[in-house]
């Protein structure tokens, strides 16, 4: 995977609904959520994730469609309907060719088409497959790989522009271990029951996927095989995940000379020359040790499978755009077998969601103009301000960390920049060609538009500006390169309050605990705190407050690698240790900034519920998610984030105020002995 650069906390952001409708005269008062969500025969010191939770999740079980059931799915439902009606209004309207509306009507009609796409088949990529065929040399293939790059996916190995983590004013071409079909490289080795069937699973969807790439039964059969022995020997060199968070680890600056010395079978000047990326002197490379055995595969797997590969690669890439034989073929396997979908979501959901994944800076204008409440920038701005002064008062006041440390730590906070709501400026997305012929044309034409900007990148200083995600984007995330946090205009929607303003237990236990607090706190988790606040990979702490720092996340790991959530599979609390630390800073501080509130001053209770109980019940419901068994298996092998139920129970069993606030004892499953709590922020 990548080095450490965004800490992307998708599963991790809760929206709010801020409306301000007349309540209807007679109309009685909407259950409130906290309240009504309550299992009363749990004990919430035992398991305090389904006490505050199972009763909704009894009356809203896992649709057939979906991996999960929950606050994301109900979030994501809404803003899916209001991105609906802007492809519809779009789709219905006759637009100018190359603006907004047109680009995005043409997207969604030519993907809702589905009579068109079925008589097509994979006719629509059949010049791609050819392409592919005619590779006679590395050379060639090496071209080839270059295209589906910039195409449909990441064949081989990782590739991109990123801000170099030690000069973070400056892009570099990265390059870092990839190419694998299956989530993790754990999928190809271990021996458990479940791994087995996906394994073996594979190789069937690998046989199926050719047949429908019209290979004969034999030739379809012999692929699959040769494939699965080639991305084992990929993976067989590819790190375990875990290890690569660190990013001093995970960061070798090579001379352009010395990556041709380490993979002289790889052209990389031609692989930079069809990708338009011009004097290219230096490169970061992840892992050196997987460049290096891919150099030796490039001979040792015939051309042939190289090749069978790459239009699998391309094939997978863009079955969503395709016809429904290959989709559902990717379905089976990557949604049924993998996650547990029982079914994939109607065609609408899957094109929004595609519409919204390329042109989404479109969307996004229209979403800001017509859809996100008023003042949504102030009141977010507003609680990140008072999470920010509570933080800046728990460092200055730490019983373990210097003064020298302090100070420093101090400085990245204040420096650390807030982008709340919305961008400033928007992507030019007028080249990007879009029209009502062909589905898989536009995705890939959407694709090599995304590609091209960011090879743009290259040469340029880096655009501290610009926005990872669009303000529809259900979703936040932390940059230590830029040393910012991002927090879309979306996040300000709470589901069960559209009469009235969510309490401000809640909104702190959410925006101020799992948003702002989590993503701060992500500055200084494990990783985090090792770029400084000009964001830069540097060391800043003295050596004996690194020990005490490593000592106390040492603990974290520990206690996370103890939770079993599904069959005999542990967290990886190694892998996990930066979300961890991310939610129990959050939370803390969240719950700091909430005591400074009217709500807790004067102790106000809301259905019987005191603050502080409302406080931490707001921050279960920020993490209501039930899952299949099969997507929770998944994620513990491939997942920085640990389950959702785990990251209420593992980070409430740190939190004293808790224990207080519902009566936690000894004995019960969620107490922990005052020795090992785990303190840090």
């Amino acid at each position: 995977m990548k080095p450490y650069v965004i800490a992307f906390c998708l599963s991790g952001m809760i929206l709010l609904t801020i409306s301000c409708q007349n309540k209807r005269k007679g109309t009685p008062d909407p259950l409130d959520p906290l309240a009504s969500h309550i299992d009363t025969t749990v004990i919430p010191g035992n398991d305090f994730f389904q006490y505050a939770n199972g009763k909704w999740f009894d009356e809203n079980p896992i649709a057939s469609s979906e991996q999960s059931s929950g606050i994301w799915q109900v979030i994501q439902d809404t803003i899916n309907s209001e991105i609906l009606r802007i492809c519809q209004t779009s789709a219905q309207t006759a637009s100018d060719k190359g603006s907004k509306k047109q680009k995005i009507g043409d997207f969604y009609f030519s993907g809702m088409d589905s009579i068109r796409l079925n008589q097509a088949g994979i006719t629509t990529i059949q010049q791609y497959l050819d392409h592919i065929d005619e590779v006679t040399d590395l050379n060639q293939l090496i071209s080839a790989v270059a295209f589906v790059h910039s195409s449909a996916g990441s064949p081989m190995f990782g590739f991109g522009i990123e801000q170099d983590s030690k000069i973070s004013s400056e892009n570099a071409v990265t390059i870092w271990q990839g190419g694998l079909s299956l989530p993790d490289r754990s999928y190809y080795f271990e021996n458990d029951e479940r791994t087995v069937q996906i394994r073996t699973k594979f190789l069937k969807h690998l046989e199926n996927t050719f047949r429908i790439l019209n290979y004969d039964q034999q030739k379809a059969i012999s692929a699959a095989a040769h494939q699965l022995k080639l991305e084992t020997a990929l993976a067989s060199a590819s790190r375990k995940k875990e290890d690569t968070r660190d990013p001093l680890k995970n960061y070798t600056k090579l001379s352009f000379s010395q990556l041709s010395d380490l993979t002289p079978n790889f052209n990389w000047q031609l692989f930079f020359l069809e990708t338009n990326l011009e004097n290219v002197d230096t490169v970061i490379v992840g892992q050196p040790e997987f460049l290096s055995a891919l150099n030796k595969d490039l001979k040792k797997f015939p051309l042939e499978t190289w090749k069978n590969y790459l239009k699998y690669q391309l094939a997978r890439g863009l079955s969503s755009y395709l016809n429904d034989s290959i989709y559902h073929e990717m379905f089976s396997f990557y949604s049924q077998t993998i996650r547990g979908i029982e079914q994939p979501k109607p065609r609408w959901k899957r094109v929004v969601g595609q519409t919204d994944d390329f042109l989404g800076e479109l969307i996004g204008q229209v979403f800001v103009a017509e859809y996100l409440p008023i003042g949504t920038k102030e009141k977010l701005v507003e609680i990140g301000n008072a999470v920010k002064t509570v933080y800046r008062t728990r460092i200055k006041n730490l019983d373990w960390m210097s003064d020298v440390t302090k100070g420093k730590a101090i400085r990245k906070l204040d420096t650390m920049i807030m982008k709340v709501g919305y961008p400033d400026h928007w992507k030019d997305l007028s080249s990007m060609e879009i029209t009502r012929d062909s589905y898989v044309q536009n995705a890939i034409h959407a694709n090599q538009w995304h590609f091209r900007y960011m090879i743009s990148k290259f040469g340029k200083p880096v655009d501290r500006t610009e926005w990872q995600l669009q303000p529809q984007t259900y979703n936040a995330y932390y940059n230590p390169s830029n040393n910012e946090l991002v927090v879309p205009g979306c996040n300000i929607i709470v589901p069960g309050y559209e009469r009235k303003l969510a309490d401000d237990a809640i909104l702190y236990a959410i925006i101020g605990g799992s948003t702002f607090g989590h993503e701060m706190t992500h500055g200084f988790d494990d990783q985090g705190s090792k770029f400084d606040a000009s964001g830069n990979l540097n060391n800043w702490w003295t050596p004996d407050d690194s020990i005490k720092f490593y000592n106390k996340t040492r603990m974290m790991v520990r206690q996370f690698n103890q939770y079993i959530p599904v069959d005999d599979l542990h967290i990886n609390g190694e892998l996990t240790l930066g979300e961890n630390i991310a939610d129990l800073g959050g939370i803390i501080m969240g719950y700091e900034a909430f005591k400074k509130t009217k709500q807790y001053l004067y102790q106000e209770k809301i259905d019987k519920l005191s603050p502080d109980q409302r406080f931490f019940l707001g921050f279960a419901l920020a993490w209501m998610v039930n899952q299949r068994p099969e997507a929770i298996a998944n994620q513990v092998r491939s997942d920085v984030h640990s389950p959702a139920k785990y990251r209420v129970i593992g980070t409430l069993s740190n939190v004293p105020e808790f224990y207080t606030a519902f009566g936690v004892k000894e004995g019960q499953k969620m107490w922990r002995p005052d020795s090992l709590i785990v303190r840090i922020w």
